[in-house]
């Protein structure tokens, strides 16, 4: 009993004199930054963090939906992009904490000069995480980074962050994480895209005042981590049959020279056939896509839909192919597809010609529609 006690006192007394954690600073006591922007001028990295506080996001009862969010946009310049960012806290009277990061957004002069300078120096943050979202912009970093979302909410519920346009009706590009862009840089055939981020200031008002709202604009893409050109999300409508991630992919589909109806698509698969043609490389491409049809204006056959619709998706394809290749860029991977199956040949044809990619290297594009139903419309397949 008595060393019982005994031990318990020696307990009690090595926890009265034991240091806590006086190194941590408290967590109300911290800035955390929710995402990065970096843009390069005049030989210096400039490098931004956007501030949020939490106890203003959080979804409590003490939080009124729609009430302006405050937004805090630090900056710091440098010879380094770690330098840039080291000088964010020089002035940010708080420790800043990067482990909420979630979105990296860079300059065309970002782009155009190294991505991998820019991946480098913040992966060298240790709390910042390999999978969070990146864009470019042709827009000012400042202007991107305190946009809010709808109803005031703060920037954490817009697409920048959430991801959300992956089910928009009119999406063509999905987002994409830092590692999967680093990955990318470094595969034969460079087929690394990265979405560009912009506002639109024509679709929403709040009263009578237009309020702008993110918009995933195109895509950039590159040579040897550099940026070699960017298409816009009009250009690039072909590609929307290659992303299987995509979960609503409206197409309008038209017969006798007017709409005849529209056919929504989900998760199109996409698969790319290397072949030899009179000694000369071509790619074949098959699409097999799901669809129900949403809105029908004429009396048509289900079959005449199923041909008017793999003409408007061969249409779709051929033409974003056409527009790529005029500024060098694959967006459909074909290079990189010729490497996987085919890779003494890929290095034959890319060491006379790194891009190597022709006109007539689209061979046959052949479409599969299932129609799973019509909606309220019965159709019938004659």
């Amino acid at each position: 009993m008595y060393i019982f006690r005994a031990i318990s006192l020696l307990l009690c007394s090595s926890i009265l004199i034991l240091n806590g954690c006086t190194g941590t600073p408290e967590i109300q006591n911290m800035a955390y930054a929710t995402a990065i922007g970096i843009d390069f001028k005049d030989g210096k990295w400039i490098a931004y963090a956007q501030i949020l506080n939490f106890s203003n996001i959080s979804h409590s009862e003490q939080v009124t939906l729609g009430q302006p969010v405050p937004v805090w946009v630090g900056k710091g310049e440098g010879e380094t992009v770690a330098l840039a960012l080291t000088d964010i806290s020089r002035t940010a009277q708080l420790q800043v904490f990067w482990g909420h990061v979630k979105a990296v957004v860079m300059t065309e002069a970002v782009l155009k000069k190294s991505v991998t300078d820019v991946y480098s120096a913040i992966n060298r943050y240790r709390e910042v995480r390999y999978n969070i979202l990146i864009y470019g912009t042709k827009r000012e970093i400042p202007d991107i980074l305190v946009q809010k979302s709808i109803l005031n909410l703060s920037p954490l519920e817009t697409i920048m962050f959430t991801a959300t346009q992956m089910s928009s009706p009119i999406s063509v590009i999905l987002p994409v994480t830092v590692n999967r862009v680093i990955a990318d840089l470094n595969e034969p055939g460079e087929p690394a895209m990265i979405p560009s981020i912009d506002l639109d200031t024509n679709d929403w008002m709040e009263d009578k005042q237009a309020k702008p709202m993110f918009a995933l604009s195109g895509g950039y893409f590159f040579k040897q981590n550099k940026m070699i050109g960017w298409m816009s999300v009009r250009d690039l409508q072909g590609i929307r049959w290659a992303e299987k991630g995509l979960k609503r992919i409206p197409l309008k589909v038209s017969a006798h020279g007017s709409p005849a109806a529209v056919i929504e698509f989900s998760s199109p698969k996409m698969r790319i056939s290397p072949v030899k043609v009179n000694g000369e490389t071509r790619f074949n491409l098959e699409v097999e896509a799901n669809g129900y049809v949403i809105e029908l204006m004429q009396d048509v056959t289900m079959n005449h839909l199923k041909d008017r619709a793999a003409d408007a998706i061969r249409k779709e394809i051929t033409s974003t192919y056409r527009k790529a290749i005029k500024q060098n860029i694959d967006p459909f991977h074909l290079r990189e597809s010729l490497y996987r199956s085919s890779p003494l040949e890929f290095r034959r044809l890319s060491g006379s010609d790194a891009f190597f990619l022709k006109n007539d290297s689209l061979g046959e594009i052949k479409i599969n529609i299932n129609l799973l139903n019509t909606g309220k419309y019965k159709g019938t397949k004659n």
